[in-house]
């Protein structure tokens, strides 16, 4: 349905179970899930935008979905910092907003977001990213029931030690707090925390919830997972980085 409305250079919101996606004649320009932190907690990680600011914004330019460019005319962020922070919540919005799903989805012409223009996004770009990130977390630990469930410390000894990022995931993990709590309280992208915490689960370090007959999981090469060079931090600024220079 998105690539049709794509195709169709369509004005809306595409409305599912778990998000919805802003389109602009058919380009998407902007993504939200209740699951992932949004571009406010994003600006506000890097320590640039108080929660007076963001509220500011909104006060004077929502009502025109206008926010993106006060913040910036007002110099509260910096361009760069918008369009950083802006794809970073597109894309982490949207992996979740187009997971599969058997509820209902619906189209609104002609709704807009009150973020405004920032950096649209080609529909095909989105699914890619959004197909990309799916067989990156498969391919890391097949577990999905560790994205929803609350993380759980393993009382095992660990053959390896957490990185210094995915540490800062295993010190807020107390059975409770699930990964998308968690990267609201670390200002990360919600899929983010879902890498780090697969490869935890991966390593033995946090449990993995499973139905009992479950099969027992294939030989894994536990160092490969945990690898710090593959960090999705780093990996996604150098898309967005690429994406945008493309552009220029």
């Amino acid at each position: 349905m998105l690539l049709r409305l794509a195709s169709e250079r369509a004005t809306g919101a595409l409305l599912r179970d778990r998000g919805t996606l802003y389109l602009v004649e058919g380009r998407v320009v902007h993504a939200e899930s209740p699951t992932a932190p949004g571009i406010d907690v994003l600006l506000a990680a890097t320590g640039r935008l108080r929660a007076e600011g963001w509220t500011e914004a909104l006060r004077e330019a929502g009502a025109n979905g206008a926010v993106g460019r006060y913040l910036v005319d007002s110099g509260l962020v910096s361009g760069g910092e918008l369009e950083i922070c802006h794809l970073g919540a597109l894309f982490d919005a949207a992996y979740f907003a187009l997971a599969p799903s058997s509820g209902p989805t619906r189209f609104r012409y002609g709704v807009a977001h009150w973020i405004g223009p920032v950096r649209p996004v080609a529909a095909e770009v989105v699914e890619r990213e959004t197909l990309r990130r799916r067989a990156l977390l498969d391919r890391l630990w097949a577990h999905p029931e560790t994205d929803t469930a609350p993380v759980v410390p393993s009382p095992r000894p660990a053959p390896v030690r957490a990185a210094p990022r995915q540490r800062a995931v295993l010190d807020l993990a107390d059975g409770v707090r699930t990964p998308a709590d968690i990267a609201r309280a670390l200002g990360r992208p919600a899929f983010h925390t879902l890498v780090d915490v697969r490869r935890l689960a991966a390593a033995g370090l946090v449990e993995t919830p499973r139905p009992s007959a479950m099969a027992p999981d294939p030989p894994l090469d536990v160092a490969r997972v945990m690898e710090v060079s593959a960090d999705p931090d780093i990996a996604l600024l150098r898309r967005l980085r690429d994406a945008l220079e493309a552009t220029l």
